[in-house]
Formats: structure tokens, C-alpha cells, sequence
């Protein structure tokens, strides 16, 4: 995916969800993974049980903070807005709120509305 570290632009709604069924999939395979090798090798492997998670939450986190980014763009609210997540409870509730939204229909501040075709130039000139 070319947009994996893209913090302009738009970002409707199947591509916010779609990224957090595949994250969190990755999440469970990880874990998974980590207590299988917690379970086969005991204390000798109890640091390396960690491991296959700690690589996924490094690899992940720009993605994630970028299609968070193109989320809050799509219903034209600033990327601050994520700051609000630091609340708790209350916070996380607002920004799963504000990600189910629809986003803002046509072009708005942040670019123009995913998905959306380009009008086709022989139908502009016909």
C-alpha cells in the first residue's frame, strides 16, 4: 500500500476499517505467536515471547497515526483532534464515534472525497 505514511489527504471509511480489522488480526496473530514461544521455551524464551508484538506495535505505528490522520481529514476535522483519545474513556469513545461518521461529500479543505471519479473528458466534451 503506497499511503502507508500519507498524513494529507482523505481516508473514507472501508479504508479505516479495513486497516483496523488487519491490524488487529496482526495484533492477535502476534500474540498468538508470543505465547506459543512463552509456552514451548518457558523462562529461556519468556523475553522472545515479546518480541514478534514489539516489532509489529514499531512497524505499525506510522500507518496507523496516518490513516488516523486521513479519518479525521475525511470529516474535515483536524488531526488534533486525536489528542482527545488522551482522555480517558471518554476520549477513545469520541474518536470511535468520530470515525464511524460518514465523511464530508465532495472536496473539502483537506482534498477531494475518496473514492470519487475524475469525470470522464469525452462526456465533458460531447
Amino acid at each position: 500500500y503506497t499511503r502507508y505514511a500519507d498524513f494529507e489527504g482523505r481516508a473514507g471509511r472501508a479504508e479505516y476499517w479495513l486497516f483496523v480489522a488487519l491490524y488487529v488480526l496482526a495484533a492477535v496473530a502476534c500474540e498468538v505467536v508470543g505465547r506459543l514461544l512463552d509456552a514451548i521455551g518457558g523462562d529461556n524464551l519468556a523475553l522472545l515471547a515479546y518480541l514478534p508484538y514489539g516489532v509489529f506495535l514499531l512497524v505499525s505505528f506510522v500507518p496507523g497515526l496516518a490513516v488516523a490522520f486521513r479519518r479525521l481529514h475525511d470529516i474535515d476535522r483536524s488531526a488534533w483532534w486525536l489528542l482527545i483519545g488522551l482522555v480517558p474513556l471518554l476520549g477513545g469513545l469520541v474518536l470511535l464515534v468520530l470515525s464511524a461518521l460518514p465523511g464530508t461529500p465532495g472536496p473539502n479543505r483537506f482534498g477531494p472525497q475518496p473514492g470519487a471519479t475524475q469525470p470522464d473528458l469525452q462526456e465533458t466534451f460531447a
